[in-house]
C-alpha cells in the first residue's frame, strides 16, 4: 500500500497530541486541512491531505507536514467533497486504521474512499469507520457539534461545508465553495467566530484529458472570497488553498484591501502551514 514520508518528521502530530487547549487549538495542515482539539480532547481532522498531487498537471508547493501514520489520536476526520486532495486514501486511511476514527462525508466521497480507492481493503478499517452526512444533519464528537450545510463548489457532484460549534466559539469550514444562496442563511442561523474559505488565483492549469494548458480558476478570487466571507458574517476569515498548487498560488494579505470597506469579515486570520491558532 502507498506509504506518505513527512518532510517535518513527526514533530506536528506529536505538538498536537500534547496540546492542552483552554478552549479549542487548530491547527492548518496547508491545501484545504485542519485540526480542531478541544479543550477535552476531542481531535477532528478536516480535509488532511499530504499528497503530492499529479506532477506535472497538480505540483504540490508546499512541504508535506506529517506521515498520517505517525497521527496517534483522532476521534474524526470530516471531507468536504469527493476531490482528490479532500479524500484520498494515502492520507486518510491511516489515520483511521491507527485511531478507529470515523470518517464522515457525503455519498460520493464515500463513494471514492469505499469503491474507487478501496479503503476497506488496502488498509486496516472497518465499514462501521465511514459514515454518511447529509445537508441539515447534526451529531456530536466529544465537546463539538458538528452542522453540515450547504455548498457551491461547481466543480464537486457533491459538496458540503461544517459548521462546527464549540463552547469557545463557532468555527466554519467550505471546503472549496464560492459565494452561495445559502450563506446569508448559514450567517444568520449562527454566530461564526473564525471562517476558512478557499482563495487562490486563476492560472494556466494541463487539462485532466488533453494535458493541454487550461485557463483554470478552483477556487474563490479576492472578491469572491469577501463576498463570500460577508454574507456568511464572518468575524474572522482564514483563506486556504492559496499555498498548494503551482500555478493557482495567490498572496492572502492582498485580501486586506479587498475586505477593508466591508462589515465582514472583521479580521483577517492569515496563517502558514504548521500554524496554530485559538478559537
Amino acid at each position: 500500500m502507498p506509504t506518505i514520508t513527512s518532510d517535518w518528521g513527526d514533530w506536528l502530530p506529536r505538538a498536537i497530541e500534547s496540546a492542552d487547549p483552554d478552549g479549542v487549538a487548530i491547527w492548518y495542515l496547508g491545501c484545504n486541512g485542519f485540526v480542531l482539539k478541544g479543550n477535552e480532547g476531542t481531535t477532528i481532522f478536516i480535509d488532511p491531505y499530504v499528497g503530492l498531487g499529479d506532477p506535472p498537471r497538480t505540483v504540490r508547493m508546499i512541504p508535506v507536514p506529517f506521515d498520517p501514520a505517525d497521527v496517534a489520536e483522532a476521534d474524526a476526520i470530516l471531507a468536504t467533497h469527493e476531490h482528490t486532495d479532500h479524500v484520498h486514501g494515502p492520507s486518510q486511511a491511516p489515520i483511521l486504521e491507527r485511531t478507529d476514527a470515523t470518517f464522515y462525508a457525503p455519498d460520493d466521497s464515500l463513494a471514492v474512499a469505499l469503491e474507487e480507492e478501496a479503503w476497506t481493503d488496502e488498509w486496516s478499517v472497518d465499514d462501521e469507520q465511514f459514515e454518511e452526512v447529509n445537508e441539515g444533519d447534526r451529531f456530536e464528537l466529544g465537546e463539538f457539534t458538528v452542522h453540515v450545510e450547504a455548498a457551491n463548489d461547481p466543480d464537486a457532484t457533491h459538496p458540503v461545508s461544517y459548521v462546527v460549534e464549540h463552547d469557545a466559539g463557532t468555527f466554519f469550514h467550505g471546503g472549496d465553495t464560492k459565494p452561495s444562496e445559502a450563506f446569508e442563511r448559514i450567517g444568520s442561523e449562527y454566530d461564526i467566530d473564525l471562517g476558512v474559505l478557499a482563495f487562490g488565483t486563476v492560472g494556466m492549469i494541463p487539462d485532466k484529458q488533453t494535458r493541454e494548458p487550461k485557463r483554470t480558476r478552483w477556487y474563490n478570487d479576492e472578491n469572491q472570497v469577501v463576498e463570500a466571507a460577508a454574507a456568511l458574517g464572518l468575524e474572522r476569515l482564514l483563506p486556504s488553498h492559496w499555498d498548494m498548487w503551482r500555478g493557482l498560488t495567490a498572496d492572502p494579505k492582498a485580501l486586506h484591501h479587498h475586505a477593508a470597506s466591508f462589515e465582514y469579515p472583521r479580521r483577517l486570520e492569515l496563517v502558514e502551514i504548521g500554524d496554530q491558532i485559538e478559537l
